[in-house]
């Protein structure tokens, strides 16, 4: 399968604790950290949960 990389590009911080649990599993931590993933639906259906958070690349 395809990889996507994800970048945290916006604190969680005032969000809600679905969406910080969210980013969590995501594996970011910190601001403009990167996570590598497999491009499945389960992915795509947390990016798109947290998508005003993060940024999507290329990989």
């Amino acid at each position: 399968m395809a990889k996507i990389k994800v970048q945290l590009v916006k604190s969680p911080i005032g969000c809600s604790k679905d969406q910080r649990a969210t980013v969590k599993a995501l594996g970011l931590k910190k601001l403009n950290s990167i996570a590598e993933h497999e491009d499945n639906a389960c992915i795509r259906g947390m990016i798109n949960k947290v998508s005003h958070l993060v940024k999507v690349l290329e990989a």
